[in-house]
């Protein structure tokens, strides 16, 4: 079976969005260290248990994290498969814009100096 690596569009700004904010990325960042549970995660934080839980929301409707119930416990973990595919998206970003400047770079150093107009010949 091949996995698809391409995301759409939406999927992209889910993810995006999701990275664009330093809590979720700490967050994030403690899952892939290790499972854990909704309620150790929000004693990491300054903030209250329903603002933690809207910024896992955000995460896991990214696919960035998976959440899974453990009886009455909520456990979150990331998703490194989602994970891989964005940072194959990113290298495929990086890759475009390398060949971009380097094309320019050899525009820029095919294209003779223009002569000055104030100089007579």
């Amino acid at each position: 079976m091949v996995e698809r690596i391409e995301l759409t569009d939406e999927q992209m700004d889910r993810i995006f969005h999701a990275l664009s904010q330093t809590t979720r990325r700490d967050m994030l960042r403690r899952t892939l260290e290790a499972e854990r549970s909704v309620s150790e995660l929000a004693r990491e934080y300054d903030m209250s248990f329903a603002a933690v839980h809207k910024h896992l929301s955000v995460l896991e409707r990214a696919e960035l994290v998976i959440k899974r119930a453990e009886g009455r416990e909520r456990r979150i973990r990331a998703n490194p498969d989602m994970i891989a595919r964005a940072r194959t998206l990113l290298a495929q970003y990086e890759a475009m814009w390398r060949a971009r400047i380097a094309r320019l770079d050899e525009l820029l150093a095919e294209d003779p100096k223009p002569s000055d107009p104030n100089t007579s010949a």
